[in-house]
């Protein structure tokens, strides 16, 4: 039986198109995932993000366990900054990728939405010093707040500057005395805020920010808009772009990864892999003319087969297709040319950094 986030009936309310995802009933669009694309490049948009999984660790060794169990280093997160890693198992496979927060009593681990109960039982299992693992997600609405209006919104409900608050930092506050904590990070390539409270508060919080944006024409946003703006930035997605059977390495997050570090799940795989000389990475990749690639398309030159995509779409802000893969390489180079082998074979070519480029984040 798929769960109802704290939102569902506000969501129900702006008439959104509700579809079963990872174990929810989310809403995939209100008005459409173009105007809803738009709205949150150009003014700001709200997301019910409340399926995500939220893991506390807590207890003395909570950072040196977190530093053990993730790629980045977590020692070096100073109070309230948050973090992006990824948790490996030892053939250096991707469990996930999350968000590490580094608050006063505990750090926060924010996971993908279908893989919290894995995350929590990997998370458990190797389990090690003085820590206790805590699985809250049922406990805690999430909603985030996208846009380049973000801020002068959001300011109208909080006495703190939010100005102060930089991009991957948090702070434990309150929104009209209920306790929060706000982050600013995001999915979407523009500024924006993210709100943890616990779930029967949530429906206030959505409430108080639909009232402060109202001047702007603030606007919920489905989970189709979610995947557009989120892959116009070159963002993976777990499932696709991300799993089990790639490292991070040959994904391109070789900046989560902090092989310095002391030990850590998958350290000794993943030096093994560098040693060895990576065989495929993933690229990004525009098409020429027309078409949109989609998952699991083959991608060739000439008659070889060099990979093939993981995402593909059309990109509402560039009105045009867009795509990310694993390719062989050499053939991971900018500016080099392929198809990708659909019913009709799309032209497509290597591109470097996020395909949009005029975000108010990067």
């Amino acid at each position: 039986m798929p769960k109802k986030t704290p939102f569902y009936e506000k969501i129900k309310e702006h008439n959104g198109k509700i579809v079963e995802f990872a174990g929810f009933l989310m809403p995939v669009q209100f008005e459409g995932i173009i105007p809803e694309h738009l709205t949150v490049r150009t003014t700001v948009g709200v997301f019910d993000v409340s399926h995500m999984g939220e893991i506390e660790i807590r207890g003395k060794d909570r950072i040196v366990f977190t530093n053990y169990i993730t790629t980045n280093n977590v020692e070096k997160l100073a109070l309230n900054q948050v973090q992006y890693s990824a948790m490996l198992y030892p053939d250096a496979g991707i469990v996930d990728d999350l968000l590490v927060y580094n608050l006063e009593d505990r750090i926060l681990l924010v996971v993908n939405a279908a893989n919290t109960d894995k995350d929590h039982n990997w998370i458990v299992e190797n389990k090690k010093f003085d820590v206790d693992i805590v699985n809250v997600s049922d406990n805690i609405g999430q909603v985030a707040i996208q846009g380049p209006r973000s801020e002068p919104v959001m300011q109208k409900l909080f006495d703190i500057d939010l100005s102060q608050i930089q991009f991957y930092w948090a702070t434990e506050t309150q929104l009209n005395e209920i306790p929060v904590v706000l982050s600013r990070t995001g999915y979407t390539g523009e500024d924006g805020f993210e709100v943890y409270v616990d779930r029967t508060n949530a429906p206030k919080v959505w409430d108080m920010v639909f009232e402060a944006g109202k001047d702007v024409g603030i606007k919920p946003i489905g989970l189709g808009a979610r995947d557009t703006l989120r892959f116009e930035m070159r963002y993976c997605l777990y499932g696709n772009d991300i799993d089990k059977t790639t490292n991070p390495l040959e994904a391109g997050l070789g900046w989560i990864v902090k092989l310095d570090k002391d030990d850590f799940i998958g350290k000794e795989s993943l030096l093994k892999i560098k040693e060895e000389g990576l065989k495929r990475k993933l690229v990004g990749f525009e098409v020429i003319n027309k078409g949109i690639p989609r998952p699991h398309m083959d991608i060739y030159i000439d008659d070889q087969k060099i990979g093939a995509a993981t995402s593909g779409t059309f990109a509402p802000s560039l009105k045009k297709g867009i795509g990310l893969g694993y390719v062989a390489l050499p053939y991971d180079k900018v500016g080099t040319r392929f198809k990708v082998a659909g019913k009709n074979p799309i032209d497509v070519e290597v591109t470097k950094g996020p395909f949009y480029k005029h975000g108010t984040r990067k």
